[in-house]
């Protein structure tokens, strides 16, 4: 059974250097504080203190690897940034079609799971971290994970999906984080979901139905390093946009890797601008790369999230 949960991470992919820019989040070394060894020592997974009244999902079945590893990179620059990788090398894949649909990205596989010991939920202490050392985030957002073998299909799209952990502070988010697997660690057709608290990560939800996406399209292998920038830009609010970020999606595919930036007001033409352009920005995208958008209602009407998208170059 698959799973997204495992040992600790560094927070790049082998090969990958540290951002070199960008806000509080990075400045924090996430090991400064107790909350990775609380998560490495503890055979029962530990969500923040700000949601710490939240019912929180069962743990099924999978692999919860608490091994041992060694000290991961630290983040200490000053700003967000894509990193450098291939310095030659377009990110987007130019419009390489056979994405998949928004309802086909998940089977009830459990994002998370234990080993041999008899962990049956997710606990809710008072924090990974001393409350006296917390730094708030100004929303508290939810981690999700998707699977299905390919091939297969989704009967109930919401219900496939497996909240992971909620979180409301820089240092509760690099607790979580650390033991994510990496993007390029994932099988193919899995999806990340990050959504504010409240929001459920679905077209449909309240808040989504009115808006859309920004999307972009990967070459395999750079994945593990944009979805970190724009999970950390995200929560750290570099967008300047209010409360219009709904959540990211991260979609892992056979000849792409996809990520979506969702928003809740589609209509709104400079909003919409300003977040296109603030996300090239902060993934440092080539001036060339391509750029879609999607409305939700249009992806309610032909049942697909990445196809008949507006493009934008």
């Amino acid at each position: 059974m698959e799973s997204a949960w495992g040992p600790r991470k560094s927070t790049r992919a082998t090969g990958e250097n540290p951002p070199t820019s960008g806000s509080k989040l990075v400045q924090l070394q996430r090991q400064s504080s107790p909350a990775g060894s609380a998560l490495s020592s503890s055979s029962t997974v530990s969500t923040p203190s700000t949601v710490a009244s939240q019912s929180q999902p069962s743990i099924a079945g999978g692999a919860l690897d608490f091994g041992t590893r060694a000290d991961s990179s630290h983040h200490t620059n000053s700003k967000v940034a894509a990193g450098s990788g291939s310095s030659n090398a377009s990110p987007a894949s130019g419009g390489v079609a056979g994405a998949g649909s928004g309802s086909g990205s998940g089977n009830g596989v459990s994002a998370v799971g234990v080993t041999a010991s008899a962990v049956g939920t997710v606990a809710t202490p008072t924090s990974l971290v001393s409350s006296g050392s917390l730094h708030p985030l100004h929303f508290n957002w939810v981690f999700w994970f998707m699977h299905r073998a390919p091939g297969s299909k989704i009967l109930n799209y919401e219900s496939s999906m497996k909240k992971i952990a909620t979180f409301g502070s820089v240092e509760d988010f690099w607790a979580v984080y650390s033991h994510l697997k990496r993007p390029h660690e994932l099988p193919t057709v899995s999806d990340y979901h990050l959504f504010k608290q409240g929001v459920r990560p679905v077209w449909e939800d309240a808040t989504n139905i009115n808006g859309g996406k920004w999307i972009v399209r990967l070459k395999k292998g750079l994945a593990s390093r944009y979805w970190e920038d724009l999970v950390v830009a995200v929560i750290g609010d570099q967008f300047d946009v209010g409360s219009e970020i709904c959540g990211a999606v991260l979609s892992i595919r056979g000849g792409e890797d996809i990520l979506s930036l969702w928003n809740q007001s589609a209509h709104e033409g400079r909003i919409n601008l300003k977040i296109r352009d603030t996300m090239k920005r902060v993934l440092n995208l080539p001036a060339d790369t391509i750029m879609e958008y999607k409305t939700h209602n249009d992806a309610l009407k032909d049942n697909s999230s990445f196809r008949n998208t507006d493009v934008f170059r």
